[in-house]
């Protein structure tokens, strides 16, 4: 197929170049070049859900993985009894499902909008056929979920070696736009998924909450309110 220059496939897939950029820093997508990049994508859509959306049930087939380029994704189980457990959240420059496609071939858990959320669908047929046709995608994509692994325990080492409030600071920190100052943001998501995003349960984020407010951190409601950046910035970095 010929290459597609960059107007055709942003109007084939309405993948912006903004959103371009953010897909290339993607672990599934690291160290690949634009042709092979492209190609992975050509049958993919960008698509806007909002808040409640459900994406899809636990043991529904997995015919499809999403990216998100804004907006954040619950991935939850629920118990016959009804009761539910949140699995992940996921945010902005993550994927998600891929690996059901590969595995089992349904999907083992059930996702849904956390909050309003624009998506990189990719169809499963498309993305297969495309690692059957070019081994050297096929391999590139082996070795990005090796670097995305490394990643994962990482996350896992922070979860057993920073604290509750440093985990917190750490997920803030990604949400102020300045570097040092004031700054005022809304919490993207509601406290019960900001504690499973972290590992904790909401009763620790509200003692997390407390600890910051010795450093100018306050919330009114969803408000956070940040006297100093640089502050939350210096608490990742301390011993508790």
């Amino acid at each position: 197929m010929a290459e597609l220059d960059r107007e055709t496939f942003e109007r084939r897939t309405g993948i912006r170049s903004s959103d371009y950029d953010q897909l290339k820093q993607i672990p599934l997508f690291a160290g690949m070049g634009d042709d092979g990049i492209k190609m992975l994508l050509l049958d993919a859509t960008v698509r806007r859900y909002p808040h409640g959306t459900s994406l899809f049930m636990q043991g529904e087939q997995a015919d499809r993985f999403f990216i998100i380029l804004d907006g954040w994704v619950k991935g939850f189980r629920q118990a016959p009894d009804g009761h539910e457990s949140v699995i992940a959240v996921f945010g902005p420059g993550e994927s998600f499902a891929e690996a059901a496609m590969f595995v089992s071939g349904n999907f083992p858990i059930s996702a849904e909008i956390a909050a309003d959320a624009r998506l990189l669908v990719i169809p499963r047929s498309g993305m297969l056929k495309q690692l059957r046709d070019d081994p050297d995608i096929a391999l590139k994509m082996l070795a990005s979920m090796s670097r995305r692994l490394r990643g994962f325990v990482q996350q896992v080492e922070q979860l057993t070696v920073k604290s509750a409030t440093q985990r917190l600071a750490s997920f803030l920190e990604k949400l102020v736009d300045v570097e040092e100052g004031p700054d005022e943001f809304e919490l993207p998501l509601d406290k019960m998924l900001i504690a499973g995003r972290l590992g904790m349960q909401p009763e620790t984020l509200s003692r997390a909450l407390s600890k910051l407010r010795s450093i100018g951190v306050a919330t009114e409601g969803h408000r956070v309110i940040v006297k100093d950046v640089a502050a939350l910035h210096a608490i990742n970095d301390d011993d508790e």
